[in-house]
């Protein structure tokens, strides 16, 4: 059935006032703080007609009501007001990337702290790893007899903890000159320009095959299989929320937030082509469980660099998290794209 106006409004109401009370909301809250042209037996029809459709539940029979999954779903579709960031909050968001502008897993846990900070909730994100990236070095250093170090810096970010297999018979010097050879070769290459590079490296590896070779299975290996590091801010905010006193969500919480696979999987499931993508508390079968979570993706000169995020209750602040959202995501592709 199609809400009328004055529902929509006074739904609209209930969500912003129980976001803001954490308390069930009465006919009588309604019509002494924001509709007092409308009769208190109305607004409990009216309420009344919220419930049965599903929008609003009564945790007692003489107490006002809440909303439910499907009010919140409703509401971040339709029916919230924006809300935009004063200016010191705009202040705080430039300036906690003033230090980091070089460095993208730097900028994303900036933002993740940041975001935090502003929403009073606690934040999620990562870089993604890009096909397009730059390299800009790249190395190898001995770490056991058949065993090397690789070590790749591009654009936006290290590849680090990478192994690859080497002839025991390597003498150090070597290894140096395999180095040297790849950095001539690699340098200046985007990562899916790198397999395009084999034919010249065939003729002038030589008896380096074998380095090329392992070099080339951990690049293909970082951009397609190896998880995002996902960075974690705030994670005991949620305890500040009357409606975690219940152990049961806690626990529920503490299994998502715990797990970094479960938050790759998690931000990684947003539709790219949306700005902001909000997830209310059920849309995830038992992982977002009495919990929702917005994110968003940043981008740099087109191309799809991270995503950053809030969970949160379902009583969340949605208003002032996508507000932060946004905010982060401008400065950030600002700053970035120069």
């Amino acid at each position: 059935m199609k809400l009328s106006d004055r529902k929509k409004k006074i739904l609209q109401l209930v969500v912003d006032d129980y976001i803001s009370t954490a308390q069930p909301v009465s006919s009588k809250v309604i019509t002494e703080n924001y509709m007092k042209d409308i009769s208190s037996a109305t607004v409990r029809s009216e309420l009344a007609g919220l419930e049965e459709m599903g929008y609003l539940i009564q945790p007692h029979t003489s107490s006002g009501r809440i909303p439910s999954v499907e009010a919140y779903k409703l509401y971040v579709t339709e029916l919230m007001d924006k809300s935009k960031l004063s200016g010191k909050e705009l202040s705080v968001i430039k300036n906690a990337f003033k230090s980091h502008a070089d460095n993208l897993e730097a900028v994303v846990k900036g933002a993740v702290k940041v975001i935090s900070d502003l929403t009073d909730y606690t934040s999620v994100g990562y870089a993604s790893r890009s096909e397009n990236d730059v390299i800009l070095k790249i190395g190898i250093f001995r770490h056991k007899d058949n065993q090397a170090l690789l070590l790749i810096v591009t654009e936006n970010t290290l590849m680090k903890d990478k192994y690859i297999a080497i002839p025991e018979e390597m003498t150090d010097r070597q290894i140096v000159e395999a180095s040297e050879m790849l950095s001539k070769i690699l340098v200046g290459k985007r990562f899916c320009d790198v397999k395009e590079a084999s034919v010249k490296i065939t003729e002038e590896f030589n008896g380096y095959r074998e380095i090329f070779d392992s070099v080339m299975d951990a690049i293909e290996d970082y951009i397609e299989n190896e998880k995002p590091n996902v960075i974690l801010e705030g994670e005991s905010k949620i305890l500040a929320n009357p409606e975690y006193s219940d152990s049961e969500k806690v626990k529920n919480f503490l299994s998502v937030v715990s797990s970094k696979d479960k938050l790759a999987s998690l931000l990684s499931e947003g539709n790219d082509d949306i700005e902001i993508n909000i997830k209310v508390g059920g849309e995830d079968g038992e992982n977002l469980k009495d919990c929702s979570l917005v994110t968003a993706t940043f981008s740099a000169n087109g191309e799809k660099i991270g995503t950053y995020g809030v969970i949160g209750p379902l009583r969340m602040d949605y208003q002032k998290v996508v507000s932060v959202l946004e905010g982060v995501g401008k400065i950030l592709e600002d700053m970035l794209s120069k």
